[in-house]
């Protein structure tokens, strides 16, 4: 049986690790995690003219929040992930000083709630003001 005092501390707790926005948004402040589900699993460069990926060119990874995130190099539990496997996004740091509307670089932790394996990538393969 759990009492009222442990049970509004478990809520409380709860709220702590989770933010309160609906899948559908990014999480908006260090520290705050949503849960969405991936969309697709990609490599980062894909052949244009036959949209066709490119093995070794990094990973990518597009959640249904609209959330993505990118890497040079190949994320081992990114490939062991597939569409419709349920995450928890938080977002772990914002840069800073960047031109005003370019909101590139936020470095999200997701962990899949499926395989329990987690990554740490930005949104973007530069920083805002890069490339």
């Amino acid at each position: 049986m759990v009492h009222s005092k442990q049970a509004l501390l478990l809520a409380f707790l709860s709220l702590a690790i989770c933010d309160p926005a609906r899948a559908g948004e990014l999480p908006k402040r260090v520290g705050a995690c949503v849960k969405t589900t991936i969309k697709s699993i990609e490599t980062r460069l894909v052949d244009g003219s036959m949209n066709k990926p490119i093995p070794g060119s990094g990973s990518a990874v597009n959640f249904e929040n609209g959330g993505y995130q990118v890497s040079y190099d190949t994320v081992p539990a990114i490939e062991h992930s597939k569409a419709g496997d349920p995450v928890r996004m938080c977002l772990v740091s914002i840069p800073s000083n960047c031109p005003k509307g370019d909101d590139r670089g936020r470095m999200y932790r997701t962990t899949n709630l499926r395989t329990h394996k987690s990554w740490t990538l930005r949104d973007s393969e530069h920083m805002c003001g890069g490339a």
